[in-house]
């Protein structure tokens, strides 16, 4: 294990290990990342898995994230010359398992990159300097020697539309990138210890894998057809060797679950567009909040179109990114038979993609409302590069447009409890309380009242947080915040303020009179107390996070006020 700075005990680590006969799996592991994405907290860090294969000839599977450069480089250079790797196998684009591709070819411009068709067009943005290439469909094979058979499989959408899995036929390794992976950062290099992974392992799908469930099972279907797999070698995480059956078994009935789902939306969008991979994702992400299952369909694949009208059709909700008005004939096919299956009383949502030859928002918009459907969010229009506030933005109109599906079975919930147990539950008190938090350039705020004090040593207190509320993203485990406590009698202005309903990407702040603490989050002047605090841990709740938090700094503007108290009637709705 070499460690990259003396300061921290574990920061950034390299780790090498034989898993095969010739094969040596070169994982890095980020022990302290806090997020994937802005939207997904992490509580035990994440690896970024590579894998070098020797037969006659040698390939690498992917490489690993560029804060790893020097680590990453200095440990394949004392396994090989990277000018004597003759191939290197992309599973997939995305930045954290190629973000040392361009490095590497500068090293050994001679070296093949192999990979989707999706994934080939990909690098030639990501990297600008010619290179050779080999694109690989399902099926297809690339023969190191020495019994290093690869075979193709092609997984579209796990987690990006151009992901590719690569089976050794000789050690009967699977290569997945993010499909069954998950974030958890140890020096175990295997899922020996089902227990300690399974929570982040179930955790890891559900955000990153769930909305594309059909995908899924596509993929585990041509799984099928290989020969016995006795190893995933996953991108992110430990390799899956003792529990293969068990956690692939998993993926399946997760996944089953999610496509014969009582309430579901469809995203509709065409992946190599423009930037409708992040913003669809995101739109997923806010959809997922609220429970409600999400079906992601790129129009740009090869869609049936049957299975296209079985799904539009029983959807509750449609969400579309715009693909180009000048697009291919099956694009425009795909388009119309959303259309021609969307029903009255589906809600819709429209986003820009930002490619700039979007097909029109407004006509398109028109079109499904003199349908029948209901819009639920204000059309996203992308004027320029998305930004973490964009991106939010889109996270909170997937969850208002869910919870807009969701409204009836929201409202039978809340009359299901009886009536004795509902008031008695109700007659539990709290004070009156504003969250505020920002990262980066995105802020948010919440009112709640389930907070109470959980330690002394050290000084920490839980709040209950809805896992759709717009700042749940925002509390992840290392995120900062700032608890204002409401004052007894003068709470009214700032409750009001916060209950209302705001639209997507909306300044909750706007009106209201701040200063910023020092951990960057608002602080509410007309507050009568605030608090600076620090995530702990979470733990899950049913509907909601249990969010365990540390405090390292307040003040008290008035020693002599009372807390606002919030007295509530009924017990299973705010």
């Amino acid at each position: 294990m070499v460690a990259l700075t003396e300061k921290t005990e574990k920061r950034l680590t390299i780790q090498q290990v034989e898993i095969a006969q010739e094969t040596t799996a070169i994982r890095s592991l980020d022990w302290d990342r806090d997020r994937f994405d802005i939207e997904f907290g992490l509580q035990n860090g994440t690896t970024y898995n590579s894998f070098l294969i020797r037969g006659e000839q040698t390939a690498l599977v992917d490489t690993s994230h560029e804060k790893f450069r020097q680590l990453y480089f200095d440990t394949l250079n004392g396994l090989i010359k990277p000018t004597e790797i003759d191939y290197l196998i992309i599973s997939h684009t995305e930045p954290d398992h190629s973000g040392l591709v361009k490095d590497l070819l500068q090293m050994a411009p001679e070296i093949t990159v192999v990979g989707s068709r999706v994934a080939i067009q990909f690098l030639e943005d990501l990297i600008h300097q010619p290179f050779k290439r080999r694109i690989v469909k399902n099926g297809d094979r690339l023969d190191l020697g020495n019994g290093h058979e690869f075979e193709f499989v092609i997984a579209p959408n796990l987690h990006w539309p151009d992901t590719i899995f690569s089976f050794d036929h000789k050690t009967k390794i699977l290569y997945t990138c993010d499909a069954f992976g998950l974030h958890y950062c140890s020096d175990s290099t295997f899922d020996e210890d089902l227990a300690a992974i399974e929570a982040d392992f179930h955790y890891y799908y559900d955000c990153l894998m769930g909305p594309n469930a059909r995908s899924v099972l596509s993929a585990l279907k041509r799984m099928a057809e290989l020969k016995t797999i006795e190893m995933i070698a996953t991108g992110h995480g430990p390799l899956l060797s003792h529990n293969v059956e068990e956690l692939t078994g998993r993926y399946r009935t997760w996944s089953q679950t999610q496509t014969k789902a009582e309430t579901a939306v469809g995203i509709f969008y065409v992946s190599e567009y423009g930037y409708s991979d992040r913003l669809a994702q995101a739109i997923a992400n806010g959809i997922g909040k609220t429970g409600v299952a999400v079906e992601i369909v790129d129009l740009g694949s090869e869609v049936d179109l049957q299975e296209l009208r079985e799904l539009v059709s029983r959807c509750a909700g449609l969400v579309v990114g715009l693909p180009p008005a000048s697009g291919a004939a099956s694009i425009q096919a795909a388009l119309s038979t959303v259309l021609g299956s969307a029903k009255e009383k589906q809600a819709i949502g429209v986003f820009e993609t930002g490619g700039g030859d979007d097909e029109p928002i407004d006509p398109l918009l028109s079109k499904f409302r003199n349908l029948g459907l209901t819009t639920v969010f204000p059309a996203i229009r992308i004027k320029q590069t998305p930004t973490e506030n964009t991106y939010k933005l889109c996270e909170e109109a997937g969850t208002d447009l869910a919870q807009w599906v969701t409204r009836d079975r929201t409202i039978k919930a809340m009359k299901s409890l009886g009536a004795d147990l509902d008031k008695a539950l109700g007659r539990l008190s709290g004070g009156l309380y504003i969250i505020t938090a920002k990262k980066g350039d995105v802020s948010s705020a919440m009112l709640a009242s389930w907070v109470n004090q959980a330690s002394f040593k050290p000084l920490g207190f839980s709040i209950a947080v809805a896992k759709d509320r717009a700042i749940e993203s925002l509390m992840q485990v290392g995120d900062r915040f700032v608890l204002n406590i409401l004052e007894q009698g003068n709470f009214q202005p700032l409750m009001k303020h916060f209950l209302k309903r705001f639209a997507p990407g909306a300044d909750r702040f706007e009106g209201v009179r701040t200063q910023p603490a020092e951990n960057g989050a608002p602080i509410l002047n007309d507050a009568l107390a605030y608090m600076e605090c620090e995530v702990v841990s979470r733990m899950d709740c049913g509907d909601h996070w249990a969010v365990y938090s540390t405090v390292y700094a307040g003040r008290v503007s008035k020693p002599e006020a009372l807390t606002a108290v919030h007295h509530r009637k009924v017990g299973n709705h705010y």
